[in-house]
């Protein structure tokens, strides 16, 4: 059989990589390994990959699949081109579901059957090899990994201070909305700074418990805590010499905030088990959709922390304030999802334009590219008409449904999305708390809080 196309296999037990690497050998030109995703994105960016396998529990007693799916996103942000294998050893359909609505193209569950997974892997690469052919099409090029700027009055000066601070290595705090672009923004700068060619490493502070805080971001040694069976780097480990973000830094426990402050000041970081500070030499990006200055007012976060990673100020307006940019980064998004889904959309109708120009667009970049997504999926024709558009409801002010008697009544998500929102209101920002409050832990906390966009 001719041996073709560069598989990446991401698993922490080695005795897996092993085995896969000579189960494998034989199908794919070239089996790269990893035993941590963390660098996975510097990998992507280094080089060619055309299909992943992808475990989805690396931290030790952790099972819920929550990782795998953090880092399926991560891949699909980066090249969206990549096929994603999810490799898991709990059968659980719904964790599948959601993973294949995130992007993977398929699913293996451990135990595996040789059969099975070769299959399934060799499909994935002919689907990673008829998209690449799209992609080199001339009317497939959309320059998706540069950020689009535009040319509206509100985002000018902010691309005129990115290019000046990008090339420094002061540490940057980024702020905006939801859906605004903040992390595009933390890579933008990232590709224009002295350490591009360094790894840049991204952390979603509200999707790391507390238990396991200090692991993620300093690594820890062998024997350190149960099923600790070999030392692990941390994200200040994996980001040296390159660019560490941390994203939703807002939601970092205020008695946690101190350990992440000494790291930055002493710029060494101690392992979990170790008594030995590292040295580290990375550039920090924080960001955040919420009021730092308030919450230091309030006592949920440190004002020495905050000082520490503001020595930049980085605000992203709204989409709404940037009415000029609605149509472009729409068309954008149109030649995107023409590639993924295959289809030959050319133009929006002239009402499809009025439609898109008048929405208020409360959920900015990220609810533009979804109403986009299901506008080309939906679409007949060559010109999408506004009939295929589908505008999420406002968040900001759920329209409850009407009895003939006149009494008002919510769904039950908007049941919840209001209880929580009161509920972390009346905690002053403080999620624990407010989980606490609410009976749940606080990482169902920050999933219904990224569900319900609060």
């Amino acid at each position: 059989m001719t041996k073709q196309g560069t598989l990446l296999v991401v698993d922490d037990n080695s005795h897996i990589l092993t085995s896969l690497q000579y189960l494998l050998g034989d199908y794919f030109n070239r089996i790269l390994t990893l035993h941590s995703p963390i660098t996975i994105p510097t990998l992507l960016r280094k080089e060619a990959i055309d299909v992943v396998l992808l475990d989805m529990n690396f931290s030790s007693g952790i099972n819920s699949g929550n990782e795998g799916l953090y880092w399926l996103r991560e891949i699909k942000h980066i090249n969206p081109l990549t096929q994603v294998v999810l490799f898991t050893a709990y059968a659980d359909i719904n964790l599948a579901v959601t993973g294949l609505k995130d992007g993977a193209c398929d699913f293996v569950v451990k135990p595996w059957e040789n059969n099975k997974l070769v299959q399934t892997l060799l499909e994935a690469y002919r689907k990673s090899t008829n998209n690449e052919k799209k992609k080199t099409s001339p009317s497939a090029h959309t320059n998706e990994k540069f950020m689009y700027w535009g040319n509206s009055p509100a985002i000018l000066p902010l691309k005129t201070l990115v290019d000046k601070v990008s090339i420094t290595d002061a540490n940057i705090l980024i702020t905006g909305e939801n859906g605004t672009g903040k992390d595009m923004l933390a890579h933008e700068i990232h590709r224009l700074s002295k350490r591009h060619n360094s790894p840049m490493i991204s952390v979603d502070m509200g999707a790391i418990t507390e238990s396991l805080f200090e692991s993620e971001l300093f690594g820890h040694v062998k024997g350190s805590f149960t099923d600790a069976h070999t030392d692990r780097i941390g994200r200040f480990e994996a980001a040296n010499g390159g660019t560490l973000f941390l994203d939703e830094i807002a939601n970092l426990p205020y008695h946690l905030q101190a350990k992440l402050l000494t790291a930055i000041q002493k710029r060494s970081f101690v392992r979990v088990g170790s008594n030995q500070p590292c040295p580290t030499d990375i550039r920090l990006i924080c960001a955040t959709n919420r009021n730092l200055d308030a919450m230091v007012r309030e006592g949920t976060f440190r004002e020495d922390l905050l000082y520490r990673i503001n020595t930049i100020h980085l605000h992203i307006p709204p989409l709404r304030e940037r009415k000029e940019d609605i149509l472009p980064l729409a068309e954008r998004f149109m030649k995107q999802y023409n590639i993924r889904y295959g289809r030959n959309l050319q133009r929006f109708s002239d009402d499809t334009r009025k439609r898109l120009l008048a929405h208020p667009w409360y959920g900015n970049i990220r609810e533009l590219q979804h109403t986009i997504e299901k506008a080309v999926i939906l679409a007949d024709g060559e010109i999408l008409q506004t009939d295929a558009l589908q505008f999420s409801p406002p968040v900001h002010s759920p329209q409850p449904l009407e009895k003939k008697t006149g009494e008002t009544i919510q769904t039950i998500d908007e049941m919840e999305r209001s209880l929580i929102t009161r509920t972390i209101a009346q905690c002053n920002g403080n999620l624990s708390q407010a989980a606490s409050q609410l009976g749940i832990t606080r990482q169902t906390l920050y999933n219904k809080m990224k569900r319900y966009d609060l």
